[in-house]
């Protein structure tokens, strides 16, 4: 029931509140509202989903058969984010999450027949037949307990279970973060099929919005219900704005894997990645290992740790070169002896002893191999100074309502009942730029002492807006207020194109001569094969989707490539470096200016000829002159730059940018005619 007299305050807007607040609002007696839109729009929670088919019609079909399709386009998307979700995790480093599925059963004897149906080798091949189970009021004694552990561990990565079966038994209070995907298939109005299904998933599982689409979306599988979701979920007083997916039904989801595209030197060492599911694939199986036996093996993936522990120091060793040098290998075999003492060798005179140096030598030779790439960091040297251009803000678009201001308050001991009116209370003396202001100095990079005139500009420049069409100043002050957090973040998002940083100068530091590769993670289709790189794709609109090898000189055994063009780039590149590869995101650590925000900046390659190093970006000549692709081309020079001073002490070769146009890039081009063409943009030599 609608609570009459009770004082409501919601600081934050908890899942476990969310199917109440749902039911039950909207109140009149909230002294602040954080509605769900609100946290939609802030990225507390994931973007609810409603999925059907292109071109469904039910008409013909029977409940049985809307329930089996809804059933197998709800698998099929499930696999498609378990796949996403573990290519996110690998590529940011964070911890895998496995994703289930909420079926909505309308009683215990639906939910039995679907789990039985689930379990049925011929749902899916019963790929599913153990990972199901069904939740509800039919089990009781040790099938109650094993259910209730299995629900509990649901969030677990080494729990089985991908499929919840349920019908009314998931009370308030149970709280989980992995909810990817629902399927109600109980009847009712498309009003309840929302309030019963979005409470449940919203939770972000990393405890913020990652920017990946499928890893903070929440899809409900609502086919037949499609259109009155769409437009339930689209009336004024609708507390949520849904997304739409539709499944194309000629060109359905297809199953995709995760290829963790890894340093062939990894191979050849038997390093595998960690947290290895069944849906990963790791690219270069099919290479032999460089060592035959697993002492060898282990002996030099230690040997491999060591060298990498020794590259932090540059000034011992700046470059894998220098592991030639005769002082170093003796460095690294007595350090590799001592560590594999006692637990990594074997009793003496039982077994023939390893042969350390040559293993280490051996090892060394592999890691010189690669690229030299040094590991630079970049602080600020004295004061850094920053701010904003003058401009007026464009508020067009700011047409909030006058809220409601009446707040009821219940005695508990008497019962007296007091309503209060906001407007009337004439101890509330703060300015309304104030209310401005504050939302405004939340924000990181906004110091109230050195912008505090340009804010209250802004701010004034918000008020006399709103007064042109709000009579009173103090319906004004209660847009102000409601609308607080939402005006603070839309005056912000304007003042970032006009921001401005000097300074006095930044410290470049080299902190390895040079780092390990890090692998790539790629979500492809399953079943799937790489193609050789020589040979364009079927599809060259989606090159993105297609694995590609057949590389000679390319440090990893499969790539991807974002065009065609970055395909033919790579041909060159094969057919005339010495090395290439396309670096994973986080290897260079090369970050840029833009407005305010610092984002990463990946090149599209890293390339290493006779007489130098290369890193490559390819782009549309409509591109050239945007300001994000000259803030990469700055931040990119400035990083060959001070590469190019740590390799010039002792003699290595320096590092050039080269900034490439599309349509000069050809195979019969040669390495040498594409630097040669503008805009192409080389550092200063050293």
């Amino acid at each position: 029931h609608r609570p009459k007299n009770v004082l409501t305050f919601y600081l934050q807007p908890k899942p476990m509140l969310l199917h109440l607040l749902l039911e039950c609002g909207p109140f009149k007696n909230v002294i602040y509202d954080y509605s769900l839109s609100k946290a939609m729009a802030d990225g507390f929670v994931k973007e609810p989903a409603v999925v059907t088919r292109k071109d469904f019609n039910p008409a013909g079909m029977s409940k049985e058969d809307i329930e089996t399709l809804k059933l197998e386009d709800g698998i099929r998307l499930h696999e498609d984010v378990k796949v996403q979700l573990e290519t996110y995790a690998r590529e940011t480093d964070n911890l895998i999450v496995k994703p289930f599925i909420l079926i909505i059963a309308s009683d215990t004897a639906h939910a039995s027949q679907l789990v039985k149906q689930i379990q049925s080798p011929q749902f899916f091949d019963g790929r599913y037949a153990s990972k199901v189970i069904q939740v509800d009021s039919s089990k009781s004694g040790a099938e109650e307990d094993q259910m209730i552990q299995r629900l509990l561990a649901v969030e677990s990565t080494k729990e089985p279970t991908e499929i919840v079966v349920h019908v009314n038994m998931l009370k308030e209070g149970w709280d989980v973060t992995n909810l990817y995907t629902i399927i109600p298939l109980r009847a009712a109005n498309a009003k309840t099929l929302i309030h019963q299904s979005i409470g449940r998933g919203l939770r972000l599982p990393y405890g913020k919005r990652t920017g990946v689409m499928s890893v903070d979306r929440l899809n409900i599988i609502a086919h037949d219900k499609f259109q009155e979701i769409v437009d339930e979920a689209n009336k004024e007083d609708s507390l949520i704005r849904m997304q739409t997916i539709v499944l194309d039904s000629d060109h359905p989801l297809e199953k995709s894997v995760v290829v963790v595209s890894q340093p062939i030197l990894n191979t050849l060492l038997g390093i595998k990645p960690p947290h290895l599911t069944s849906n990963t694939y790791v690219s270069g199986e099919n290479i032999p290992p460089a060592f035959d036996s697993k002492k060898d093996q282990e002996l030099a993936r230690l040997t491999h740790d060591v060298i990498q522990e020794m590259a932090e120091n540059p000034n011992e060793l700046p470059s894998a070169s220098f592991l030639r040098r005769t002082e170093i290998q003796e460095r690294i075999v007595s350090e590799v002896t001592r560590r594999a003492q006692p637990a990594q060798m074997e009793l003496e005179g039982i077994l023939p002893a390893p042969d350390i140096a040559g293993i280490v030598a051996k090892t060394s030779n592999l890691v010189i191999q690669q690229i030299d790439i040094p590991k630079i960091t970049v602080q600020p040297n004295g004061d850094v100074k920053s701010g904003f251009h003058p401009f007026s803000l464009t508020l067009t678009t700011l047409n909030y309502a006058v809220p409601s201001s009446d707040l009821w308050i219940q005695h508990l001991r008497t019962h007296e009942r007091e309503v209060i009116g906001l407007a009337n209370q004439a101890a509330d003396e703060t300015r309304m730029e104030d209310i401005i202001v504050k939302a405004l100095i939340d924000f990181d990079d906004i110091a109230y002492e050195q912008h505090a005139d340009f804010l209250y500009t802004l701010a004034r420049q918000t008020i006399d807006h709103f007064r042109t069409y709000i009579v009173s100043d103090d319906d004004v002050k209660k847009v102000l207020r409601f609308h607080q957090r939402e005006l603070g973040r839309f005056i912000y998002l304007q003042m970032q194109a006009y921001y401005w940083e000097e300074s006095v100068g930044f410290e470049f530091k080299i902190n390895q001569g040079f780092i390990k590769l890090k692998a790539s993670n790629y979500a492809s289709p399953a079943g799937l094969s790489p193609i050789n790189f020589h040979i364009a794709p079927p599809d060259k609109n989606n090159i993105s989707r297609y694995l590609f090898t057949g590389f000679e000189r390319c440090l990893f055994s499969i790539q991807k490539f974002d065009s065609d063009t970055e395909r033919k780039l790579a041909i060159i590149l094969d057919r005339e470096s010495q090395k290439w590869f396309r670096p994973a995101k986080g290897l260079f650590q090369i970050f840029y200016r833009l407005g305010s925000a610092r984002p990463e900046y990946q090149p599209d390659f890293v390339a290493e000829t006779d007489t130098q190093f290369y890193l490559i970006e390819c782009k549309m000549q409509s591109q050239m002159s945007s300001d994000e692709v000259l803030a990469k081309k700055q931040a990119a020079v400035t990083w060959c730059t001070h590469a190019t001073a740590h390799t010039a002490t002792y003699g290595g070769k320096p590092w050039v940018y080269v900034l490439i146009t599309h349509d000069v890039i050809a195979e019969n081009m040669t390495l040498a005619g594409l630097m040669a063409i503008p805009p192409s943009t080389i550092t200063p030599r050293f």
